[in-house]
């Protein structure tokens, strides 16, 4: 069967639309606080838009049929093109010139890693900081969830584009009808961003800082608006809550959230991804609380500011937060946690790899991968010694088909690999081997922050050119969780059937 590019094309030119639109908002953004590129940002947007309405008239007579193949190109490929068109307004303002440099600025918003080459964030015009966390408020949820709400007006059927948008374990959806489900997940998205800048505008955030953090938290992203990030606010500890909540809310499963508002709490509650995750995170932050309070000195970690609640309070918070902010992968941070003794360093480079729930905004392995190889792998002791027994793998009380387990276990081994390599590629540009495997482990994972030269109150400026194309592409792997992306280089993928 032959690859129906047409309508491949057509997509593209609908996401150029969606692009150019959110665009022409940043424009108003910058009109507003008169920030001096507001005709610059305008015609940005204009011309993505025309590029968009071109590329849908000139492949208007397209096949409606798509099939998956069709649907990983248009997830790939059109992540590729969304960053690309999305380079524009860094460029025409000159925030950054160098088209690498904004292709990985747009990339790492839209894949919701938060890396940043931006030395001096404040000194940025305001209409482009707003595009910035627009990037990665769209890229959350995922341009092509929001993209296949609308399918039905344009005759076009979307579940092949959320197969490949969201290949996980998890196959929950909240309707039968899949644009419904891309609907109601946009709703609650949309409802906890608001919820979120109402809150840090009342705690103490002017209503630009509070609307960007509620975007990049959302997202699970981790764009500021600050140099210091969430540390600027050290002094606010309750702005610093606020997000923490945020954070963990996105961290989960957005299908439990609409159990939640439909009434079925126990129903979310009783999830057993959920219960681990939160879990995870009171165990380790309990351990890096203690540790940081007995052991580390947060006067040379938390960036200016002072402990204002007591000692107690803060090595909870500043360990809560940077517990959160891993384990989700958004990569905001109140603290240096590399100067956190070397055991708290290891620690939050081992839970990179954690990940938050399937079904949520984060990057990472995911919770629900890492609970059924861990049940598996239990389990294998005991086929060892009953090796006729029927020992199915169960998750939330049921039994997991031996294809989901291969599933999990091949994407396991297949991230190990791509980071392993990752790594090795990095090593190449002569980045010496902590920041090596902290950029390949943070880029892969789409966190952020990583170690050594790229650490959590560093950032990406001084990465080579050649490096940030390859970080761009672990960002894409990871968002996409591989197979998405890797299944495109494979030669039986491109074979006509």
């Amino acid at each position: 069967m032959k690859i129906n590019y047409q309508i491949v094309f057509y997509f593209f030119g609908l996401l150029l639309l969606f692009n150019g639109g959110f665009m022409l908002l940043a424009t108003l953004v910058s009109l507003i606080y008169d920030d001096g590129v507001t005709l610059k940002l305008f015609l940005s947007g204009l011309a993505v838009l025309l590029i968009g309405i071109v590329l849908m008239m000139a492949t208007k007579k397209h096949s409606k049929e798509m099939n998956k193949r069709e649907g990983y190109m248009v997830v790939t490929f059109g992540w590729v093109v969304m960053a690309i068109s999305g380079a524009l307004p860094y460029m025409v303002t000159d925030v950054i010139p160098s088209f690498t440099s904004a292709f990985f600025e747009t990339m790492s918003g839209y894949t919701t890693t938060g890396a940043t080459i931006i030395n001096d964030i404040e000194a940025v015009p305001k209409g482009v900081l707003f595009w910035r966390s627009t990037t990665h408020w769209i890229g959350g949820m995922g341009i092509i969830v929001l993209a296949i709400a609308i399918l039905p007006l344009l005759g076009i059927g979307g579940m092949q584009l959320f197969a490949a948008e969201a290949p996980g374990p998890s196959a929950d959806k909240l309707h039968p009808r899949i644009t419904d489900t891309a609907k109601r997940l946009w709703l609650i998205y949309f409802g906890y961003t608001a919820a979120e800048t109402i809150l840090l505008k009342a705690a103490g955030m002017s209503f630009f800082d509070a609307i960007n953090h509620a975007m990049s938290t959302l997202s699970t992203g981790g764009f500021s608006t600050k140099n210091a990030s969430v540390a600027y606010w050290n002094d606010m500890p309750l702005i610093q809550y606020i997000i923490i909540t945020f954070m963990f809310l996105a961290g989960t499963n957005f299908v439990l959230s609409y159990y939640a508002f439909k009434g079925k709490v126990q129903k979310a509650l009783s999830d057993e991804e959920l219960r681990w995750y939160f879990r995870f995170i009171a165990t380790f932050t309990i351990i890096s609380a203690l540790i940081i309070y007995f052991r580390a000195d947060l006067s040379l970690s938390t960036i200016e500011h002072p402990m204002v609640w007591g000692k107690a309070e803060s090595a909870f918070r500043h360990a809560l937060f940077q517990v959160v902010t891993v384990i989700t992968t958004t990569g905001f941070i109140t603290a240096d946690y590399t100067l956190w003794t070397p055991f708290l360093m290891i620690l939050f480079f081992g839970i990179m790899f954690l990940g938050g729930s399937a079904g949520s905004t984060s990057g990472g392995v995911k919770v629900m991968r890492h609970l059924i190889l861990i049940k598996n792998g239990f389990l294998e002791f005991k086929r060892a010694i009953h090796p006729n027994a029927v020992l199915p793998v169960r998750y939330n009380s049921k039994a997991i088909t031996g294809q989901v387990v291969y599933n999990i276990l091949g994407f396991f081994i297949l991230y190990m690999i791509s980071f392993i390599v990752g790594a090795l590629v990095f090593s190449m540009f002569e980045i010496d081997f902590k920041s090596a495997i902290g950029l390949s482990a943070s880029a892969l994972g789409n966190i952020g922050p990583a170690l050594g030269s790229f650490g959590p109150v560093n950032n990406y400026a001084s990465l080579p050119p050649l490096a940030q194309w390859w970080a761009s592409f672990l960002m894409l792997i990871g968002r996409l969780e591989l197979f998405t992306v890797l299944i495109l280089l494979t030669p039986f993928f491109w074979r006509n059937r």
